[in-house]
């Protein structure tokens, strides 16, 4: 199946070319938004912003970057990252990007294995990794900081024979040398004119199902053959402000990146911690925003407990109107035909048992979110028209609680191998519980699978589940190095395995149901999807996460995460002792209680410190 709609041909070869094109037609438009040093919003031109890249280009020039290079770009989102990942690609080098999350033996086997000889890095906490395991990266020789290291970080750099310079510092001579020599903006701007679509533009590593970190080989022309449809599929407009939160080093996030580039939009940067994302939202009044499930659950989680600390009238008025907004959006959907269709239904039954109730409680709806409604999304900056989830599965209550409170969210799928887009709901007809139609440009069949290896490669009707194959512009080169596990998923005809397991609907849009080796076998031949069941669990407002096991047993079992502050407030309404086991990721202190543990487990920030602002 292939989705055809109209294609923007006009976009340049690269990606370089098209912040030059924005540079000079758009050129006072504002491209980036980030806070300086004193913690204010500094806005910085389209203009300003591709003179940054060109002069940062000349400075990696003199340092030895060149066509072909490989660079390490261990940092998360932030403005330097998009002027050196551009800069880098004007001279046709492609990065290594990674996020500040990555352990020290991770990052220097991938800055080993992608044959890196310069990286950059956050931060000195960052450029310590590859300092404790230089002898496991040998050729890397210089590094470059977004933020100035401590002098004993410079110490123990020069012990390693590592050259250590500042992000500010190149920036400078770079643009010393540009003053000095007009000359060269022109050869850098030679040299992207060089670069052809099919070039190597990034390296991105992933584990996958293997555990084995593979270098996924991406292409300027994989990511502009989604750029060229961007504005077809979803709602964008010109001078929209895009929030960015999270870790750019993921491909999903990689894409968000390119899109205001592509559209004439600003990037205004924050991060996924509570305390810092809201007052920024706040701030910033975005208009569309990009997060993983993790995310959108820590929100409504928040919002759910905010309210639920507010008591009395305030609570009962939100609890009531969130179920008349469940009920209308059930109704709507029924009465406008917007439903996952696996069979024929009797359109004229569903809008006979849908019109009533939907007439009936319309006004109530309108009411709640006048009195209600609104209010929550002026927390988000008030301008919010919709926001994309991606990354892993969107809960089905927590879809629900968005559509019931008017958020648009628009719910996509695709993995670092496809770069990554496959497919996204429909913002004019979105149909919940599914991930919208197939990309343009991209083809999409489901097979017949057993244990994730394909049994027939002729596409199943509407409604059979089996395995998600796809080919298109957007696929990846392959694995670098590895001819071998490339042609594991990437057959002759150019069709990728995903490895994920879904349907098709009547309406030609897609339904993931799991994924093919994560299927498991009960001892009794029983196959589960622990998928479906670990959304049924965190449905539970009392548990944040948890896997389920049983491969090869009798019964399922599964490992939970309990959410601390909820079952810690159910505790003390019903008179219940409590001894908390603490979990977090970025402290090794524990200072919530004495009898607490500390398990270093990651996660995203809790959503306790979301609720405590949405309060304010």
């Amino acid at each position: 199946m292939k989705n055809q709609v109209i294609v923007d041909k006009s976009l340049p070869k690269n990606l370089p070319l098209l912040m030059k094109d924005r540079a000079w037609n758009y050129g006072d438009y504002v491209c980036q938004r980030a806070r300086n040093k004193d913690g204010k919003y500094v806005s910085y031109t389209y203009k300003e912003t591709y003179s940054d890249i060109l002069a940062f280009a000349i400075a990696m020039q003199e340092i030895g970057v060149k066509r072909g290079s490989h660079v390490g770009l261990i940092a998360d989102n932030r403005r330097e990252w998009l002027v050196t990942d551009l800069a880098l690609l004007s001279l046709g080098a492609a990065d290594v990007p990674r996020g500040c999350d990555t352990m020290s033996t991770e990052i220097c086997y991938i800055l080993d294995y992608a044959d890196c000889l310069h990286s950059f890095f956050e931060n000195g906490k960052q450029l310590e990794k590859l300092l404790d395991n230089a002898d496991k990266a040998p050729n890397v020789k210089t590094a470059i900081l977004f933020d100035a290291p401590s002098a004993e970080v410079l110490e123990k750099a020069m012990a390693k024979d590592i050259k250590v310079y500042t992000f500010e510092d190149l920036l400078s001579l770079g643009k010393q040398i540009a003053f000095d020599n007009p000359n060269r903006k022109a050869r850098v701007e030679a040299e992207m004119e060089l670069t052809d679509a099919d070039e190597i533009c990034t390296l991105i590593f992933t584990s996958g199902t293997t555990g084995t970190p593979k270098g996924v080989m991406l292409t300027h022309r994989n990511f502009l053959v989604q750029l060229e449809v961007i504005g077809y599929v979803l709602p964008i407009k010109e001078k929209d402000d895009y929030m960015s939160v999270l870790p750019v080093w993921h491909i999903f996030e990689r894409i968000f990146q390119y899109i205001p580039m592509t559209l004439k939009c600003s990037l205004c940067y924050s991060k996924p911690a509570a305390p810092i994302m809201l007052p920024d939202m706040a701030e910033i009044k975005p208009d569309f925003m990009c997060g993983v499930p993790r995310v959108w659950e820590a929100l409504a989680t928040g919002i759910n407990r905010a309210m639920k600390k507010e008591g009395g009238f305030k609570f009962f008025m939100f609890k009531f109107f969130l179920s008349i907004g469940k009920k209308y959006c059930k109704m709507y959907e029924l009465l406008t035909g917007r439903i996952c269709r696996f069979k024929p239904r009797f359109r004229p039954l569903d809008i006979l048992v849908s019109i009533i109730p939907f007439v009936l409680l319309w006004p109530l709806d309108k009411l709640g979110d006048k009195l209600v409604f609104s209010k929550i999304r002026a927390k988000f900056g008030g301008n919010m028209r919709f926001v994309i989830s991606g990354g892993g599965a969107l809960q089905k209550e927590i879809d629900i609680f968005y559509r019931a409170i008017n958020i648009s969210v628009i719910e996509g799928y695709g993995m670092t191998e496809t770069a990554p887009v496959l497919s996204l709901r429909d913002y004019r007809k979105p149909r919940p519980g599914c991930v919208g139609v197939i990309m343009p440009c991209v083809e999409a069949k489901i097979v017949k699978e057993e244990q994730g290896k394909i049994v027939s490669s002729e596409p199943l009707p509407a409604g059979k589940r089996g395995l998600i194959l796809v080919r298109g512009e957007q696929i990846m080169k392959g694995y670098y190095k590895r001819p071998d596990l490339t042609a594991e998923i990437l057959d002759k005809d150019g069709w990728l395995n995903t490895g994920d397991l879904g349907m098709m609907t009547l309406d030609n849009e897609i339904k993931i149901t799991g994924r093919a080796k994560d299927t498991i076998v009960l001892l009794g031949g029983e196959n589960v999807e622990p998928l479906v069941v670990e959304s049924a669990l965190k449905s539970s407002a009392y548990i944040e996460a948890a896997v389920v096991l049983g491969q090869d047993k009798k019964y399922l079992g599964a490992l939970i995460v309990p959410d601390h502050d909820a079952v810690e407030g159910y505790a003390k309404e019903n008179g219940i002792e409590f001894v908390l086991t603490h979990t977090h990721s970025y402290t090794s202190t524990v200072t919530k209680q004495p009898t607490c543990t500390e398990s270093g487990t990651k996660t995203f920030p809790e959503s306790k410190s979301i609720y405590a602002l949405l309060l304010q």
